[in-house]
């Protein structure tokens, strides 16, 4: 039940804040893409608010991404973990942030655990999401709700928290390279005896993932064609080294292996790349928000809301998603479009992006 000091979520119209609030906590623990779309989120408010501090509780491994951030005094780091384990991480939490008191909370997420992180904030002002879009309980740990529209990108809707706040929203996206990433940027490109093709193979769902041998085509023609060097990037998980083995396999293409547990590198690379081929998944995205064309797969998801934010960069998106026409975007996922897209598609895309991009063409 919603605490006597907050009887319920209030779907009041701005200004919801009696003055510029002096500390502000944005509640967005994962996932990679989603971090990103947070970024000129801390942005717009620091812009807004420059003497307000403001911290943001999120997961490690993003957290390793996006740090350092100029307009971020502090990140909170919070691990979801399973069983007794995660009764003792949420115990810590509470004790770290003990004695906060904060004038505004951002809750961006809506399951229920950042649901719990936001309920131990002390805070006057908790802003969620709407009833519609919300889930898992979300109204029992905020105080206001936006406005109920319907589903759009991912990245509008947290600007419409922004509006609601009467936030101007500043549309950039401040990752830091250090002089030590930017030699090691350096070094790694100057190896490479052509423009390089970063490619992406995995997500962390398989019905998200394209089939190796049609990667394998695709990357012969970058080679042969675009004159491109694959790059095959992501972690070094063993789902993904093994995907990179099989389309090596499958190839003729010289490819080069830049796998490694490591977001920071691959942040540099991907910045540092020429194009971008990747599903729906966290490097796109980042992609996406450092300026690098991007050829993006959509097959499970819909790219109207989970698509590359940047405009340019959505017209070399192959949309293969199952829709009936007319269909307002989609959240969730829906199966049978990643195996619909062909390689003729991809390689067109390769050309369009070739073309606009990189002067390879009208």
């Amino acid at each position: 039940m919603p605490s006597p000091r907050h009887p319920g979520p209030s779907t009041s119209n701005p200004p919801i804040l009696e003055r510029p609030p002096r500390r502000v906590a944005v509640v967005l623990l994962s996932a990679i893409g989603d971090v990103v779309h947070g970024m000129p989120v801390v942005t717009s408010l620091a812009e807004a608010w420059p003497e307000a501090r403001i911290e943001w509780i999120i997961q490690p491994g993003p957290r390793a991404l996006v740090r350092p951030h100029p307009d971020v005094a502090e990140f909170v780091p919070f691990t979801r973990l399973k069983g007794p384990a995660a009764l003792a991480e949420m115990a810590d939490f509470r004790r770290r942030v003990a004695g906060r008191r904060y004038d505004l909370v951002l809750a961006l997420q809506v399951y229920f655990k950042a649901g719990m992180l936001t309920g131990l904030l002390d805070a006057s002002v908790k802003l969620g999401f709407d009833r519609e879009r919300a889930a898992d309980l979300n109204g029992l740990f905020v105080t206001h709700r936006i406005p109920a529209r319907p589903v759009r990108h991912v990245q509008d809707q947290y600007f419409e928290f922004l509006e609601h706040l009467g936030v101007p929203v500043v549309r950039e996206w401040r990752f830091r390279f250090s002089e030590a990433e930017r030699q090691a940027q350096h070094a790694f490109f100057e190896a490479l005896d052509r423009p390089a093709l970063a490619v992406v193979l995995r997500t962390t769902r398989s019905d998200k993932d394209w089939i190796p041998e049609r990667y394998a085509r695709v990357l012969e023609a970058a080679e042969s064609e675009l004159g491109l060097r694959p790059v095959l990037v992501g972690s070094g998980a063993a789902a993904e080294r093994a995907a990179a083995a099989e389309v090596e396999r499958l190839t003729s293409a010289r490819t080069v292996n830049a796998l490694r547990d490591d977001l920071r590198r691959l942040a540099w690379i991907l910045e540092g790349s020429a194009l971008v081929l990747s599903p729906d998944t966290g490097p796109l995205h980042i992609a996406s928000a450092l300026g690098t064309p991007v050829v993006g797969l959509y097959g499970a998801t819909d790219p109207r809301r989970a698509g590359p934010y940047r405009e340019p960069f959505r017209e070399l998106v192959v949309d293969r998603f199952p829709r009936r026409p007319d269909e307002p975007p989609v959240a969730g996922f829906r199966s049978g479009g990643m195996e619909r897209i062909t390689v003729d598609e991809v390689v067109e895309r390769l050309r369009l992006a070739a073309a606009r991009h990189l002067g390879g063409g009208s």
